[in-house]
């Protein structure tokens, strides 16, 4: 645990990309297995520990401290790990540190019951950088920086390989990936995991014009338009999704490999085929017609899906390319063929499950412009470039993939509500709830529409959180309101992709992907915008047409 909890502490404190991954290389190569691989399992969120949870955290803290300090201490720090390790009255002498690959083979085999009293006994032997290290590791919430793609690519670096070939295999593997480490030393030859329809790694496009370059006219080289060079398609706002139905097994995979067959198996009950498909899952509207993302997120993440559910939101897949045909790789031939190849297979396949996306016709700069602006549907968010002589690179290659989406709407919102961040945002707020203006009984009132937190700065988030404490007016347990007035208030540039209809939230809307643009010191509250201006933003519904 002691080299692990090291791992942690200096990954939270290390900023850089390149830093972390130097840090996960120097780790997987000085460790042994089985505790790297346990540790592996960790970090990209393989590991499940169904014996101990947060509410068992919670439990064995308030039984050893005041119940009330350490509501206060948890409202301030904002994370469990960290209130928990300082807060807890270890025991004396007890200073042992167990090894990390100990305490999760014990508690894979242990009761919830078990798993309670081997806990209390690990914190009290350990140090409190050790203790949180602990509490990360046994309740999953990480929050370090490091994602499940980051701390392959230190894998592949570690064993001079592309993150692909990782990819490629990782479904097939178990902690604490014995196999895979004895790999990437050379020791043995790539594991070959017997696994029916595997998952693939995805393409992915870069920007065609980045943030920075937004308002620039000329960020385009309109020669680079050419059809001759370069298809374009629609951008649907759905999850790209990888669906493989081989030698009897079907499954679909979201474009980071997790796979979320179980959730939709009406779209695997057309997968009647023998191929791998890339494409976007999408919700079918009545109307015939794609319908909003709200409507894709109501099967999302669901253990098990009703007949209800299904009827009522009929799931299917718009492809976009095509990977594997048969026995046969697509992915070496260029796009022009594989697209040739797409249309004949969605032609024979004649499922209602699995359709074509339309390609849209390349005249000139300014009419693909109006058409990334301006789509046919309003689930469409912009365009994709791809070279027609582009293979199927895993990754994202620079060149021959390119993503164009529609200009953020941006809308000027009132800050509502605060609450801190976890992390090394938590002693920071940096959740900002923010509302607009609608008429009320006797006069005007602001109505939250959405929250934000990500979009600023370092430096505008300390000018924030001085902002939300300098101006608390109540407090609801960890959440702060501040003042927000016609005359006193802070207005926030809001940047968002879109708007849907939301019986749950009371403005009876909710925006797609809220950011902060920009802070508005300059622009008194009163001015903000309102909700009848969102509202004429809202697209038609089609679950109501037909």
């Amino acid at each position: 645990m002691q080299a692990f909890s090291d791992l942690l502490e200096r990954l939270i404190l290390t900023p850089s990309r390149n830093g972390k991954i130097a840090l996960l290389v120097n780790y997987f190569s000085t460790q042994d297995t089985p505790a790297r691989g346990w540790a592996l399992a960790v970090l990209t969120g393989e590991l499940d520990l169904p014996a101990v949870k947060a509410g068992t955290i919670r439990k064995l803290v308030e039984a050893r401290t005041d119940h009330e300090l350490f509501r206060l201490s948890y409202d301030y720090v904002g994370d469990l790990a960290e209130t928990a390790s300082l807060i807890w009255p270890g025991s004396h002498g007890a200073n042992r540190t167990p090894p990390i690959e100990d305490v999760v083979e014990t508690l894979l085999g242990a009761t919830r019951a078990e798993g309670e009293k081997l806990v209390a006994g690990w914190l009290d032997q350990l140090d409190p950088k050790g203790r949180w290290a602990l509490i990360k590791m046994v309740t999953g919430g990480l929050r370090i920086g490091v994602s499940a793609r980051l701390t392959k690519v230190a894998l592949a670096e570690m064993g001079g390989i592309a993150p692909a070939e990782i990819e490629e295999i990782w479904h097939g593997l178990e902690a604490p990936y014995e196999s895979l480490f004895d790999w990437l030393e050379g020791k043995a030859d790539k594991p070959s995991p017997d696994i029916a329809a595997p998952y693939r790694p995805v393409m992915l496009a870069h920007p065609l014009v980045t943030k920075d370059k937004r308002d620039d006219p000329d960020a385009i080289d309109p020669a680079m338009i050419d059809p001759a060079v370069f298809a374009a398609e629609w951008k649907y706002d759905g999850i790209r999704v990888q669906a493989v139905s081989e030698k009897g097994t079907r499954r679909i995979y979201t474009r980071t490999g997790d796979d979320i067959s179980h959730t939709f198996p009406d779209v695997l009950a057309g997968m009647d085929f023998e191929a791998a498909i890339d494409g976007e899952l999408l919700i079918r509207a009545p109307n015939g017609e794609v319908a909003p993302f709200n409507e894709l997120q109501q099967r999302l993440n669901r253990k098990t899906v009703t007949k209800k559910q299904m009827e009522t939101r009929p799931a299917f897949i718009r492809a976009y390319d095509l990977l594997v045909e048969g026995d046969e790789d697509l992915r070496p031939l260029p796009f022009r063929e594989r697209r040739r190849r797409l249309e004949g297979f969605v032609g024979r396949l004649a499922s209602e499950r699995i359709d074509l996306s339309p390609l849209v016709p390349i005249t000139t700069l300014e009419a693909l412009e109006e058409a990334r602006n301006r789509p046919p549907a309003p689930e469409i968010e912009g365009l994709m470039l791809k070279r027609w002589d582009s293979v199927y690179q895993a990754g994202r290659p620079t060149g021959p993939w390119y993503k164009w989406k529609q200009d953020p709407f941006l809308v000027d919102a009132v800050l509502l509500y605060a609450q801190r961040g976890h992390g090394r945002r938590s002693s920071f707020h940096s959740d900002f709830t923010f509302g607009v203006w609608r008429a009320g009984e006797e006069s005007d009132e602001l109505t939250p529409v959405g929250k934000a937190y990500f979009g600023f700065t370092d430096e505008e988030l300390k000018q924030l959180d001085k902002f939300v404490r300098e101006n608390t007016i109540d407090r609801f347990g960890p959440v702060r309101a501040v003042t927000a007035t016609a005359d006193k208030g802070l207005v926030l540039e809001i940047a968002f992709e879109g708007l849907q209809r939301s019986p749950r939230h009371k403005s009876g809307l909710a925006m797609r992907f809220p950011r902060i643009n920009r802070i508005r010191w300059d622009k008194p509250a009163g001015e903000a915008d309102r909700l009848e201006t969102l509202q004429k933003l809202l697209p038609a519904d089609p679950l109501t047409e037909g």
